[in-house]
């Protein structure tokens, strides 16, 4: 295993101090903690926090800014926050107009995260949470009851963050973000696994001929692999069960994420992105808004994931919105 890290035990905290010395404008770590949240401070409208696992980023730290996230815990390595540590964040962002907690539908984050707006409750603070489940590949995994919650995410921090900037109020902001949650899927693939640090070794094996479809962003195998072929055969087989919904249809206006899991060169992601909009063309979805990058990951996993969320004017508007944060600038 080559990994540029000085020790297994130290990365994340190494990590969190690198973007706080990095991007000093943007955030701050709470002293002992592993959160960053605004480096403004608070201010008097809904905040939102997330987190879970570190290895995603640049989820979630990458998104606390202006027009995204206020707050972003930051578990180990694929491991979920203590609920000592979001409370922590609650507080800390809390402005007074309520704090609503993004959750990726992972078992230890449900209950870590839970258990934190019960504490934030006791001290007096109005928590409302939002789960994300946009992960069409499998209903239930080694992580999860139901399904995962993957790069969708993203597009709830971008749309529900715009939305409390605006002034919206708590239950306003959450009926925004269940929008989205509602509204968006997601599928993703590998060429090969991610390495743990902790573990000294890939995640799974995959022969070089060989692709894994359905992944995680754990690091998890998918639901079957199979030789490899043209990325557009690939992201065919991805659109087709995301489109198997049914909530996507001709005349529908979508955005789109053609999302690197952390190792892949942005060359093959727009090569991907190519493909994914000519077939939505063909299909007459207008696609109104791109995103083409390294969104949420899995360490130095090679692949991607497609990410389909199906707009009206509201979200639209929204997901428009400026925002500045480290990972997303928009004017």
């Amino acid at each position: 295993m080559k990994k540029l890290i000085n020790g297994v035990d130290g990365i994340v905290s190494e990590m969190l101090d690198g973007m706080t010395a990095a991007f000093p404008q943007y955030v701050r770590r709470l002293d002992g903690l592993e959160v960053l949240v605004r480096a403004s401070g608070p201010s008097p409208k809904v905040a939102l926090v997330s987190g879970g696992g570190s290895g995603h980023e640049p989820s979630h730290g990458g998104f606390v800014g202006r027009g995204m996230l206020d707050g972003a815990v930051a578990g180990a390595v694929f491991t979920s926050p203590t609920p000592d540590q979001v409370f922590e964040a609650v507080k800390a962002v809390n402005g007074g107009k309520g704090v609503l907690l993004v959750i990726k539908n992972y078992t230890g984050d449900v209950m870590n995260f839970e258990m934190a707006a019960d504490l934030a409750r006791d001290e007096g603070i109005e928590v409302e949470q939002v789960i994300v489940a946009d992960d069409v590949a499998v209903e239930n995994s080694t992580w999860t009851t139901g399904r995962r919650g993957i790069a969708g995410t993203v597009f709830v921090h971008k749309i529900a963050g715009a939305a409390a900037e605006a002034g919206l109020g708590l239950a306003d902001v959450k009926r925004v973000a269940e929008k989205v949650i509602a509204n968006v899927r997601s599928m993703g693939m590998a060429v090969n696994a991610c390495t743990v640090p902790a573990a000294g070794k890939p995640s799974f094996d995959l022969k070089d001929d060989e692709v894994e479809i359905g992944i995680g962003i754990h690091g998890e195998p998918g639901t079957h692999r199979e030789k490899i072929s043209p990325v557009n055969d690939i992201a065919d087989k991805l659109l087709t069960k995301i489109l198997a919904e049914g909530i996507y249809n001709a005349g529908d206006e979508v955005a789109v994420m053609v999302n690197g899991m952390g190792g892949t060169p942005l060359m093959e992601l727009f090569v991907a992105n190519k493909h994914v909009n000519d077939v939505l063309k063909a299909k007459g979805i207008k696609v109104v808004k791109t995103l083409v990058g390294n969104y949420m990951t899995s360490l130095d996993m090679e692949g991607f994931s497609v990410t389909l969320l199906k707009v009206d004017d509201e979200l639209v508007k929204f997901l428009n919105a400026p925002a500045d944060t480290p990972a997303f600038v928009q004017f």
